[in-house]
């Protein structure tokens, strides 16, 4: 079941800011463009905590996420 669009028009990524677009179940953040974090959806419910995010092939850490993109990442 899709997530309802007005829920989705509110919800960011917590740490970049960045919009949401929803695939499969997933939410992903659209920036950095091709390499937003992957944030899961359980029960129709989505898991916005940054810990439990999916992060983008070729990052090992999110330490390492967070220096790759520190320009997307709001201060």
């Amino acid at each position: 079941m899709p997530i309802d669009p007005k829920l989705l028009s509110i919800l960011v990524c917590p740490l970049t800011r960045s919009p949401l677009r929803e695939e499969g179940n997933e939410l992903v953040a659209t920036k950095p463009e091709g390499q937003g974090l992957r944030y899961p959806i359980r029960n129709n419910i989505p898991v916005m905590l940054i810990e439990e995010a999916k992060l983008p092939q070729g990052v090992a850490s999110l330490d390492e996420f967070k220096k790759k993109f520190a320009q997307h990442i709001p201060a």
